[in-house]
């Protein structure tokens, strides 16, 4: 079996390759094996190799076979298993529950290599391949599903991952710091059992309950029913962990579950600062998928989720946008964490060099592009208040919107970069693609204008991207956005500064159907801004309720968490498939259900006009 020691092993000849016997961790994972860092199976295992850990990884394996678990043999210290960047159930179905014909994580974007609930999958088939080796699960699915959780995909509520999974310990959140503490306790010979403070960690516990020091949650018998009481203490139970969510601040929580069983959650950890984050983005990965899977590894035919990433630069962590429907504040936190110009410079140059590279880096951004770095003097901490959000309902008066610290790294990349622009040399193109937060930029009257132009003539490419998401008052508040006439401020200010520039550039606005909060009459009132606008999107996407947001929680209770008072939730497919064809209304297959939906709402007098 021929090796490749450029990536991290694989199989035994990669660790012959490198003179191992064995590995410390193995890290199974659902994701196709991408050395970048933007797929977290790499960045955990180049981050543990940088401490002097050596690192296998074992992806997508037959979860069927217990024997796939065995290829890299047994690790000294442990497993590490991930579903990979996104939860399994979202890789594996849509938001109408119908299976995905294509996994863009997966050899030649093909559905089928990924197992429902991977995590739980891939634990028990450690377990049956192993039965005493420590086992630790992280990344995005096991993050979100910490605790007690709806599960759109059951529609129940299911306990705790880690309780399901029988893992030792769970990382939630960014994973490298708790991973790195982690592995040095095992290292120094700590039992697994006996490493129960880790911030960014989850625990199971069994007997009477934990010590005192700690916030306690709804038990788990109490939010897993439908009526009113059980309802209610399912949005109290998600408040709490938003609560303690601030790394400052958070306390101990815990859950208990049937038969004495608990989940012990320890504070978040501590977002990493500048010079940590330039240290990991720029260890040597080779920013290509593994050989096995195309020639070279390049994003065609091999693994379809490289071809944007590929040429990408990842400028920041964390967001305080605070939307509803999105885990990411869940996950990552409120506070942003940025790296530094310099950094981002090396790896363009980094990236120029790659083969496949054709001039165009394809974005330069994080879960929010222009929010890099710290909102305010509290988040420069790596704190954020726990009980209010940035930007709604109104901007809190300490944060400080400021884009010069983002255009000094911009033009940093455009001027320091050999060839950058002018043509010269690799660099022909550098894209922002990543979610801009017009609210934001409206806010900065110091540099907003300069960034916006800055945007217009550099960084976009016919189109740009923005997520408005709604027009309608109810529907913006639950979604926790922005009004609508910010959106129609910021589109003016982006077609006036297209045309002082002579550039024939597009805004092309995301809306979500079928929110929490929306009514017929709101999906009226969005159809019939987008006949004035001239924009109708050719697709629309349905809200999905996913595990760690805000809306989902309101999904399954009926009540807005932050106030506990009732919220409509369109519910059905009927519904949802008139709401969905209220957006897309010049469809002409969408006539006879545009015309239902219009005569449900009260608004016969627009059949005809829309």
């Amino acid at each position: 079996m021929e090796s490749n020691v450029e990536f991290l092993p694989l199989n035994r000849a990669d660790m012959a390759a490198r003179g191992w016997e064995s590995c410390d961790f193995i890290f199974v994972s659902a994701d196709a094996y991408v050395d970048h860092p933007s797929f977290a199976t790499a960045l955990i295992s180049r981050v543990l190799e940088s401490a002097g850990y050596r690192v296998g990884i074992i992806p997508q394996p037959d979860w069927k076979n217990p024997a796939s678990y065995t290829v890299l043999g047994r690790p000294r210290l442990g497993f590490l298993v991930g579903a990979g960047n996104m939860d399994s159930m979202v890789a594996n179905y849509t938001a109408a529950k119908k299976p995905r014909s294509d996994d863009a994580y997966s050899p030649g974007g093909k559905a089928g290599s990924r197992p429902d609930r991977a995590t739980l999958k891939y634990v028990e088939g450690i377990r049956a391949a192993w039965k005493d080796v420590p086992v630790i699960a992280g990344g995005i699915e096991a993050s979100l599903r910490r605790f007690a959780h709806y599960d759109y995909w059951s529609d129940t509520v299911r306990r705790s991952i880690l309780l399901d999974s029988k893992a030792d310990i769970l990382v939630y959140g960014m994973g490298e710091a708790p991973i790195l503490e982690i592995a040095r306790r095992l290292a120094a010979g700590e039992k697994i059992t006996a490493i129960r403070n880790v911030r960014g960690t989850c625990v199971r516990f069994h007997g009477e309950g934990p010590a005192a020091g700690f916030v306690r949650l709804p038990d788990y018998e109490a939010v897993k029913g439908t009526d009113p009481a059980s309802l209610r203490a399912y949005a109290e139970h998600f408040m709490l962990q938003k609560y303690n969510a601030d790394p400052e601040t958070g306390q101990i929580l815990a859950e208990l579950n049937d038969g004495g069983r608990w989940v012990i959650q320890n504070p978040p950890a501590f977002p990493l600062k500048t010079a940590e984050l330039d240290r990991i983005y720029e260890l040597p990965f080779t920013r290509r998928a593994h050989p096995q899977y195309g020639p070279r590894g390049l994003p065609a035919p091999g693994i379809p989720a490289l071809t944007e990433t590929s040429f990408s630069l990842v400028s920041s962590r964390g967001c305080f946008g605070g939307c509803s429907f999105c885990a990411i504040t869940f996950h990552q936190g409120r506070a942003v964490s940025s790296r530094s110009a310099e950094s981002l410079c090396r790896e363009a140059a980094t990236l120029a060099a790659l083969p496949g590279f054709k001039g165009y880096i394809h974005d330069v951004g994080g879960p929010t592009a222009n929010f890099y770095g710290p909102g305010c003097k509290k988040q420069e901490r790596g704190a954020f208040c726990p009980r209010r959000e940035c930007l709604f309902p109104e901007p809190c008066p300490e944060l400080r919107p400021d884009h010069g610290p983002y255009l000094k790294a911009l033009a940093g990349l455009r001027k320091k970069v050999p060839g950058t622009i002018s043509g010269a040399g690799p660099i022909k193109k550098i894209f922002i693609r990543s979610g801009i937060r017009f609210d934001f930029l409206e806010m900065d009257k110091r540099h907003g204008q300069e960034f916006l132009e800055t945007l217009c003539k550099y960084h976009v490419s016919g189109q740009l991207k923005v997520a408005p998401e709604h027009v309608s008052a109810p529907v913006l508040v639950a979604m926790g956005k922005s009004g609508a006439a910010v959106y129609e401020k910021f589109r003016q200010d982006y077609a006036e500064v297209n045309r002082r520039l002579g550039l024939k550039q597009y805004l092309i606005p995301y809306f979500i159907s079928s929110h929490p909060g929306s009514r017929l009459e709101d999906a009226v009132e969005l159809a019939l801004y987008m006949k004035k606008s001239g924009f109708v999107p050719d697709q629309v996407q349905d809200f999905y309720p996913t595990p760690g947001t805000l809306a989902t929680v309101m999904y399954r209770t009926g009540l807005d968490p932050r106030t506990m008072e009732p919220i409509y939730v369109p519910r059905g497919e009927r519904e949802k498939k008139l709401q969905r064809a209220l957006l897309q209304f010049n469809h002409p297959e969408n006539r006879r259900l545009v015309a239902e939906a219009l005569r449900e709402a009260g608004r016969e007098d627009l059949i005809g006009r829309l």
